[in-house]
């Protein structure tokens, strides 16, 4: 994203930007090179939903908020498919449709569970798993109401090997899938097929996002597609075996693609959609799984309609390059990326090639020929959000405030209960140091992304 200027509070429409009296304008490139296109931002659409900035000496700060109608009730089922991106969301962005941010906050729930229901006690017998079983999973994290049930969880481990802890790289729960049931879905108008991913937790986790080079994703075996390529990190994530025993499991991708087939051979003849949803590293997952299942054809139903497949991305870095955005746009890949502007690691990897990078060569649209394949793009619609807190700059990637100032937009309680990625961040890279383990080039870029956050608004 383009180096843009914010004010303490604003709230930046399309069309004009409404903002305080006495607001002051500064400027932060969030680390970024800026080459911004004719009208200062790249091809996705944007749209501030909310601005709020808390200081320390804020008493409170002034809120200005998009206006929702909320005059009537319009149902669900018959605005499925526009609220899955049939249209690229058009006219449903700007302004956001009541519709489609109940549904963001409907999806974002589903993936905060991840983060309730996992297991981080290290005296526990289910470190770094799910706590609950799959039946009682939803009911336990308070999502009993939630008219799903949950079919399989999901695990994942990077092909890495690090010596930090005694957390050799098994696989760890990751997420799980689950569908709508009878009852919900004649509520949603088809029976949804949901898949959800946590963000980063694990050392090795951690490791793999810092493996940023670009490579071939060769997920489909009859057509190689040397061109498209992703980020090598999430990759191998989602496609490496559990090899440490025996009976190990396997791989993330293999787990997923097994249990999409079995549900949409189960719901035959059934109206359906494939719903994707994840947080930060997550998202990447729910991207990689949305271009896999559209590429390999699975998600063609009988008669050869393709059943919808759809990404609600929470804080998610880039993915790929520009032949990985086109591919997804050809096979009918739906996303919709939710953004916090302040959020560093939406701006990752790719921080100085990238999407912004083409749009700007002497006012041209000059594209260099080695850009489709080296350069990292965003895929999708871009929804964002501008939320800030001084006192704790984590809240700025935490997803129960991106939730919550979807909720409740007059609100300023920012509080920090999720993950706190930017200290797990700093542990592992202060480990890595000492016991002189390489991270390469992007350990410096990491510290970097940590600190940026604590420093744009100063």
């Amino acid at each position: 994203m383009a180096s843009k200027a914010l004010m303490k509070p604003t709230l930046n429409f399309k069309h004009g930007t409404l903002k305080n009296n006495e607001a002051q304008v500064q400027s932060h490139s969030f680390g970024q090179v800026c080459f911004p296109g004719k009208n200062g931002v790249s091809s996705s659409r944007k749209s501030v939903v909310v601005s709020v900035v808390t200081t320390k000496t804020a008493s409170p700060a002034t809120v200005v908020t998009v206006p929702v109608k909320t005059g009537s009730t319009v149902l669900l089922s018959p605005k499925w498919r526009e609220i899955q991106g049939l249209n690229n969301w058009e006219s449903l962005v700007e302004p956001l449709h009541p519709l489609l941010r109940n549904e963001i906050i409907r999806y974002g729930e589903f993936v905060a569970a991840c983060y309730k229901a996992f297991d981080l006690d290290s005296n526990s017998k289910r470190y770094l798993n799910c706590k609950y079983g799959k039946k009682n999973m939803l009911k336990e994290v308070g999502m009993d109401d939630s008219g799903y049930e949950v079919t399989k969880y999901i695990y994942a481990t990077p092909d890495v090997n690090i010596p930090i802890q005694n957390d050799a790289a098994p696989g760890r729960w990751i997420g799980y899938v689950a569908v709508s049931s009878d009852e919900v879905t004649k509520q949603l108008g088809r029976r949804d097929m949901l898949v959800t991913f946590r963000g980063t937790v694990t050392n090795h986790e951690w490791v793999a996002n810092f493996m940023s080079s670009l490579t071939p994703a060769r997920l489909d075996p009859l057509h190689d597609r040397p061109d498209v390529k992703v980020e090598s990190g999430f990759l191998s994530l989602y496609t490496s075996e559990e090899a440490e025993t025996k009976f190990g499991l396997e791989s993330c991708r293999q787990q997923l693609l097994s249990e999409v087939s079995r549900l949409i051979n189960k719901y035959k003849g059934e109206e359906l959609s494939i719903t994707l949803a994840g947080h930060s590293m997550g998202s990447a997952l729910a991207l990689l799984l949305a271009y896999d299942i559209s590429e390999l054809g699975l998600n063609k139903a009988d008669d050869r309609r393709k059943i919808p497949v759809t990404v609600f991305s929470f804080g998610g870095p880039r993915v790929g390059n520009l032949s990985f955005k086109q591919r997804c746009e050809q096979l009918g890949v739906k996303v919709l990326r939710i953004v916090n502007v302040n959020d560093p690691i939406t701006k990752l990897p790719g921080v100085l090639f990238n999407e912004n990078f083409r749009g700007f060569i002497g006012g041209s649209r000059y594209e260099f020929p080695w850009f489709a394949c080296s350069c990292y793009v965003h895929v999708g619609v871009e929804l964002v959000l501008d939320f800030f807190n001084v006192q704790n700059p984590s809240c700025v990637h935490d997803l129960e405030t991106y939730i919550n100032l979807l909720k409740w937009p007059q609100r300023l309680g920012i509080q920090k209960e999720g993950f706190d990625w930017m200290n797990k961040a700093r542990d592992l890279l202060t480990s890595a140091q000492s016991l002189n383990i390489n991270l390469m080039p992007w350990k410096d870029v990491a510290i970097n992304m940590v600190n940026m956050v604590q420093s744009q608004r100063t």
